[in-house]
């Protein structure tokens, strides 16, 4: 998208409060404006059509047809960038899981409760810049083909320790829930332990390893403090805390913390890479997926620095190529792939063989 013009946003959703608050947000950034409002999705179909924005904001819960119904509609006819703002009942949040497999770019938390209207002015801005500039392609477009056994990587298996005590690390923002399921669902379950990294809010990160867990070999849940990292099992950061590695008496296991932002995120990629990059050295592998910014990029080339195997997402296949570009742009990148081909790049680093 040409960034001279404004960004322009069409905000969907019930209630006239929300949408006041949403208007009143956006309409404070200079790149950016709302070019209109609806009250549900017949409405917000004409004006789509009338308007063209770049970006849609989408409630969930709505009258006449709900939010999900009118998104596999609009994703099937008429693509285009999808942000899903949906309350924290823990209904709400599955259906907002299944708003992200089903196109949508970024899910968040409506203002009130936990997540307040300061929460929501400070993460809607970057979330709708980097919405406008996402590679939008239907659901069904990701593939996850195997990758050819010659696609070439920089680093020698030989780098990489034995698989009993690798830790795997995944960091990813935009784009990343859809991204990390490719992956998780590419793998058994005798893969080494992974520490997952996923900016998420509060909430929709248990709905998150929740839907994972149904879906993949492995098992998949939030992470609790001193949660063990064991072959078979992925921990996900809990939204709006860092999660962190940690060794002892020959066992990995995470620490789950408050603490400020990092790369204005919690949980931080850079936060858990770094603490890898210390605790785990040569016994990691570090994969950065798609994602608005550079967290991640830093924590990426510390693992590096430390003998770790480091993987990036290709641009083609991101939603939003800003992490992985800036890893790439640090040095931090031993390879480069394409997201269908990270699972099979993951099993032959590790050793590990499908059953």
């Amino acid at each position: 998208m040409n960034m001279s013009k404004k960004i322009k946003v069409l905000v969907v959703d019930d209630s006239a409060i929300v949408r006041k608050i949403l208007t009143e947000t956006i309409s404070a950034e200079k790149d950016m404006e709302v070019v209109g409002t609806a009250p549900d999705p017949f409405i917000a179909r004409d004006k789509i059509l009338s308007l063209k924005p770049d970006v849609l904001t989408l409630d969930i819960e709505m009258p006449r047809m709900d939010g999900l119904t009118f998104l596999k509609k609009l994703m099937a006819y008429h693509p285009m960038p999808v942000i899903v703002i949906s309350s924290l009942s823990q209904a709400s949040c599955e259906i907002s899981m299944e708003a992200l497999r089903s196109g949508a770019v970024e899910v968040m938390g409506k203002p009130g409760g936990p997540y307040s209207i300061g929460d929501l002015r400070a993460a809607l801005a970057g979330k709708l810049r980097a919405a406008a500039n996402a590679h939008i392609r239907k659901p069904s477009a990701v593939s996850t083909a195997p990758l050819p056994p010659a696609y070439p990587v920089t680093t020698p298996v030989s780098r990489i320790a034995s698989s009993e005590n690798l830790v795997l690390a995944i960091g990813a923002s935009t784009g990343g829930t859809e991204a990390i399921r490719v992956v998780l669902e590419g793998l058994p379950e005798t893969t080494p332990g992974i520490v997952i990294a996923q900016h998420i809010p509060p909430v929709f990160s248990e709905a998150f390893a929740n839907r994972l867990n149904r879906l993949c070999a492995m098992e998949v849940k939030e992470a609790r403090d001193g949660d063990e990292v064991r072959p078979g099992r992925a921990l996900i950061a809990p939204g709006n805390l860092h999660m962190v590695l940690r060794r002892s008496g020959g066992v990995y296991r995470v620490a789950v913390c408050d603490g400020p932002q990092v790369c204005y995120q919690r949980p931080s990629v850079d936060v858990l890479f770094s603490s890898v990059a210390e605790v785990a050295g040569s016994n990691a592998i570090g994969v950065l997926l798609t994602g608005m910014g550079a967290d991640g990029a830093q924590g990426l080339l510390r693992m590096k620095e430390k003998g770790a195997r480091t993987i990036a997402q290709d641009e083609e296949s991101c939603v939003v190529y800003g992490m992985p570009r800036e890893a790439v742009r640090l040095g931090a990148v031993d390879a480069v792939l394409p997201l269908s081909g990270i699972a099979n790049a993951l099993l032959r680093q590790t050793h590990v063989v499908r059953v």
